[in-house]
Order: structure tokens, then C-alpha cells, then sequence
């Protein structure tokens, strides 16, 4: 298949890049970063990367968690009206494959359950409880102490902040594209994506980027709230992989299908820290009980439809990816 990849210099997109080429596609680039025009905002410049092209990669986004609102409106022009931009010019051009680059944040918080009352939703953290070090969410019926577990793909979307919803929104946008045209499309719901080319110094970077700078400055990693907070931490060359493998896919037309991408392995941010560091040669974390507003405590993947339906698989472990990563070169913005 010949592929327009947008974000295709991008950290996950030039991986996206690579493996589609090893299995014998045909990868076309379009990104700002080599040319200012390709940005999927520009209509006539997306028309014309269409012709020929028989699917789409779209990893084209602003990524991070977001300033409050004060970003909202270049979050929703990069990440929404960038996409409906692209999804109106394939629907001109008769592209009718398309893979979006989703995120778990869409869930919000994960899957927790109350020893009382099973699964539950707690609402957004306080900042009273925040501020006083109580970090962990309790039921919202009885005040109990809640056990986390893996989100599934059918969980309820509950997107905490700007960029979140915005994640969510291109899900939204992809899906009536899907419906409009007979199109088949794929939303990837990438958990905490790692690995060489990461960017470094940026906000919007992940925090497996913040904790490999300051290593390489020669600082501890800064560990927010007290470390203990889970994630899915899952290599870009597995996520690269299941990119390749969702374009493959025969897929169901007119439907959005929409897959956790993760290592099926969690992970605190502590832990993440502390392997990064080991496997650097230091110096060690600092857990600081600092947060970040709109910041989730747990969310975690289970990938299983992802390995089940698509055939997938992670190939990274946890250990050996971290050992990598604290060698690897990062890029700038």
C-alpha cells in the first residue's frame, strides 16, 4: 500500500515510517518539520499528498496534557480541525482506509473497584486532597480505598482535560467519516509511549522524556505526587508495529474499531523512574509530592482485543526497553 503518514518525522511517526517500510509499503511523510506547508490544516496541500495513496497513518497532533485552557484553541485547531481537514479531503479523494493515533486518555481515570460497591467512577481529584499529599481516589460512595485495575476498550470516556478531549473529538470526527464513506478506520489507543527519539524539553513531551533529560543534564529525575501513581509504558516500535498491523487489517467498513495499545505490563512512575536511572548510571529520583492539575493517578491498559482481533503483540520488555532508552539519542522539538 502506498501510505500518507502525517506527523511522519514525528517521534511515533517516523517509527510508523520505518516499519511499514520493512513490511514492504510504501510511507509518504507529511510533516511540518520537513516542510512547513504539510500541515493537515492546509487543505490544498493535504489534497494534493492524497493523490495516489490507498490509506492513511494520521499521527499529525499536539500532544501533552495542556495549560488549563489557555491552549485550548491551537489544541483544537492542530488536533480537530486538522483532522476534519483530512477526513473531508480523503472522503474527496476516495481514500477510504485510515488509522488515527489515539490516546488511553480518552478513559480519564481507570478502572477501580470498591470492596462494597465493585466498579466505580470516582470524579476528579480536589485540589484540598491534592495539596495535602492524598493522591489515591476513593469511592465516591463511601469514602473506601480503591483497587486499580486494567480500562477496557468499552469503559466509559470521561476526558479530563483540554488535550484530552480533543483525543476524544478525533475519535468523534473519524467515526462519521467512517459512516459518510463505507470507510474502515482504526483508532490506536496509545498508552505512555517510549523509546529513542523522543523529544527532549518540551511540555509536551512524556514523562519518560522529562526523567531521560535530566538525566542527561546529570539531575535526578523529578517524580511527581509520590511515585506510586501506574501507567502502561509501551515501546514505539510495538506501537509502530501495531500501526502496520491496524492498515493491514481488513476492517470493518463504516465503523470506528478502537484498540488499547499497550505493554499489558503496569508500571508506577516510581518504578519507571528508578529503571531509567539504574540502567543510566544515575543519579537517583527524587519523588517531590508535587502535581499537575488534570493529571489522572491510574490508567492502565488491557490490550487483549488488540492481540486477539489484530493478531499483535508487544516485543519490547519493560527491563530491556528502559536499558535502551537511557542510552538513546532524544531530538529537539
Amino acid at each position: 500500500m502506498r501510505v500518507l503518514v502525517t506527523g511522519g518525522a514525528g517521534f511515533i511517526g517516523s517509527h510508523v515510517v520505518e516499519a511499514l517500510a520493512e513490511r514492504g509499503h510504501e510511507p509518504i511523510v507529511f510533516d511540518v518539520r520537513e516542510d512547513p506547508a504539510s500541515d493537515v490544516r492546509n487543505d490544498a496541500a493535504v489534497a494534493r499528498a492524497l493523490s495516489g495513496v490507498d490509506a492513511v497513518c494520521h499521527q499529525a497532533a499536539m500532544v501533552g496534557l495542556g495549560n488549563g485552557v489557555d491552549d485550548a484553541p491551537e489544541y483544537v485547531s492542530r488536533n480537530d480541525l486538522g483532522t476534519a481537514v483530512l477526513l473531508s479531503a480523503m472522503a474527496a479523494a476516495g481514500v477510504r482506509r485510515l488509522v488515527l493515533a489515539g490516546s488511553m486518555v480518552v478513559y480519564g481515570e481507570g478502572r477501580y473497584e470498591c470492596p462494597r460497591h465493585g466498579v466505580v467512577r470516582p470524579g476528579p481529584r480536589a485540589v484540598d486532597d491534592l495539596d495535602g499529599g492524598r493522591f489515591e481516589p476513593v469511592c465516591p460512595q463511601c469514602g473506601a480505598e480503591l483497587a486499580p485495575g486494567l480500562v477496557g476498550e468499552d469503559a466509559p470516556l470521561d476526558p479530563r482535560n483540554v488535550y484530552a478531549t480533543t483525543k476524544l473529538a478525533q475519535e468523534h470526527l473519524t467515526a462519521a467519516w467512517a459512516r459518510a464513506t463505507g470507510g474502515t478506520a482504526v483508532s490506536l489507543r496509545y498508552h505512555n509511549v517510549y523509546g529513542p527519539r523522543m523529544p527532549r524539553d518540551t511540555p509536551y513531551a512524556g514523562v519518560a522524556s522529562f526523567f531521560r533529560s535530566a538525566l542527561a543534564r546529570g539531575e535526578s529525575p523529578r517524580v511527581f505526587e509520590d511515585g506510586r501513581q501506574r501507567r502502561d509504558f509501551v515501546h514505539v516500535r510495538d506501537v509502530a508495529a501495531a500501526n502496520a498491523v491496524a492498515l493491514e487489517a481488513e476492517g470493518r467498513p463504516g465503523v470506528l474499531a478502537a484498540y488499547n495499545t499497550g505493554s499489558g505490563e503496569p508500571h508506577t512512575v516510581g518504578e519507571m523512574a528508578r529503571a531509567l536511572a539504574d540502567a543510566h548510571g544515575g543519579p537517583v529520583p527524587v519523588v517531590t509530592g508535587e502535581y499537575r492539575l488534570g493529571d489522572v493517578r491510574h490508567i492502565t491498559a488491557d490490550s487483549s482485543r488488540l492481540r486477539a482481533e489484530l493478531g499483535w503483540k508487544p516485543e519490547v520488555a519493560f527491563t530491556e526497553g528502559m536499558r535502551e532508552f537511557a542510552g538513546a539519542p532524544l531530538r529537539g522539538r
